[in-house]
């Protein structure tokens, strides 16, 4: 072990296969080599970086980087496969010199992750991913290439959204909603992060326990602009990177049987809209999909606000398609239980695989990647005459746009040197998107710590 330039202390080691890359054929192994070279070398060792600081309470995606400015990974082959070698790594992952068999598994997934995107979906030509069938093909691949979808096996996976940064009461709250899923036979999938992301992983993880439960499953769905931001939690057992934002809420609603929200920040408001926006196209109209916003008593003028809003953006028939119940976790687990029971009929009914949701159907402007640059976000339409469904998608990404100048390096960047997004619509629109936005700031559920200066302007 020895101290790096920021006193902190690092280890330097090979660690070995774990989890899903145990067996490799020589193209694998070349290919995974030559992840650590060329273009793709940073990328992985950022994602590496998160997953070594799992835990870790900052959301600032430069904070691990400039504590550990000398660390990197090189992936080596061998004769049964690969290593990778660890220079300079957070000691945090390491008891006695060993790694932790968590964060191997992780690490492992992060490389698997990244070289199969990079070869099979974006160099490959195997997928048109300027058509919507051609993505959500692609998103099927990256599951199956991860072990995500598990067939034989009943609808059980609850998806928990919500904020990284939000207060004790309230995290104990997931906590305690996990916790009745748990105890009801159901597994957990979210952003992995920390949070509401954690809480309902960390209640459910105690309940299986008590039932003796084995093989259970707490499923981290995330992607390279975010990890860093909010590293994997470490109950996190199964972890997947998606190549972008939209992909991985792709993920969320297809292998997620339910969706359970709790209080969060933009993110949160962001999961809603492209939720709501996909379930409110026709062809989705008679689509099972039980979704439930929840909070302890405290939280229900937050959840009043954001009905409100989407009352006035998306009408009563988006509000139509949630339940708001507070500060009743046993109520939202049975909820959860009846609505999944729900959707196992109707794949039955319609022939659909229970892991993977296909007949869900997904716009393409959803499925569209958005780059939040200022003209980007000056441009999109925020105006009530347009169809909801195209209204919710262009929300979403104004949304995205804040989640990305508020923790993603990329937009961080951006607001550093441009200045604030501005974001225009109708005056009614603006002011409700202003408060909504205001009211995030004064609960502090931009940022986990530090006083928050925005990284926008809504312009009526």
């Amino acid at each position: 072990m020895t101290v790096n330039a920021s006193g902190l202390p690092t280890v330097s080691t090979r660690v070995y296969p774990r989890g899903g890359l145990d067996v490799l054929s020589r193209h694998e192994v070349a290919r995974l080599r030559d992840v650590s070279s060329g273009g793709l070398h940073e990328l992985l060792r950022r994602c590496a970086l998160a997953v070594l600081t799992s835990g870790s309470q900052s959301d600032d995606p430069r904070a691990a980087q400039e504590l550990y400015p000398d660390f990197d990974i090189e992936v080596q082959q061998q004769e049964r496969g690969i290593k990778l070698m660890l220079e300079n790594a957070p000691a945090m992952a390491f008891v006695d010199g060993r790694v932790i068999e968590g964060v191997a598994e992780l690490l492992f997934a992060v490389v698997r992750d990244i070289a199969y995107t990079s070869s099979e979906v974006e160099d490959s030509g195997r997928f048109d991913l300027s058509d919507s069938e051609g993505i959500t093909s692609a998103v099927f691949e990256i599951l199956r290439n991860a072990r995500i979808l598990v067939a034989h096996q009943d609808p059980n996976l609850v998806v928990c959204w919500g904020g990284h940064s939000i207060n004790r009461e309230e995290y104990e709250y997931t906590k305690s909603v996990g916790y009745q899923l748990g105890l009801r036979g159901l597994d957990i999938a979210t952003g992995c992060g920390p949070g509401a992301m954690k809480g309902p992983m960390k209640g459910a993880n105690i309940a299986h326990a008590k039932q003796r439960r084995v093989n259970n499953r707490y499923i981290g769905i995330t992607e390279p602009g975010i990890i860093a931001a909010e590293s994997p939690n470490p109950i996190v057992n199964e972890l997947v990177i998606l190549p972008d934002i939209e992909k991985r809420l792709e993920t969320f609603v297809r292998v997620g049987h339910g969706i359970i929200v709790f209080p969060g920040g933009v993110g949160t408001a962001e999961e809603i809209l492209y939720l709501l926006g996909i379930l409110l196209h026709p062809n989705n109209a008679e689509l099972p999909f039980p979704l439930v916003f929840t909070g302890p008593r405290s939280a229900a003028p937050y959840f009043e606000q954001i009905d409100r809003f989407l009352r006035l953006t998306l009408g009563d028939a988006a509000t139509s398609r949630y339940r708001i119940i507070i500060a009743d976790p046993a109520e939202v687990a049975r909820e959860m239980v009846q609505g999944v029971r729900r959707v196992r009929q109707h794949r039955l009914e319609t022939r659909d695989a229970f892991f993977f949701n296909w007949t869900l159907h997904i716009p393409f402007e959803f499925q569209q990647p958005f780059a939040p640059t200022h003209e980007a976000m000056r441009a999109l339409d925020l105006h009530r005459e347009r169809p909801v469904h195209l209204l919710a998608a262009d929300l979403r990404r104004a949304f995205s746009g804040i989640v990305a100048g508020n923790v993603k390096e990329d937009g961080m960047r951006r607001i550093e040197q441009y200045g604030p997004f501005e974001i225009h619509g109708d005056h009614e629109f603006m002011q409700h998107l202003d408060a909504l936005l205001r009211a995030f700031v004064e609960q502090r559920r931009m940022k986990i710590a530090g006083d928050y200066r925005p990284c926008y302007r809504v312009v009526a």
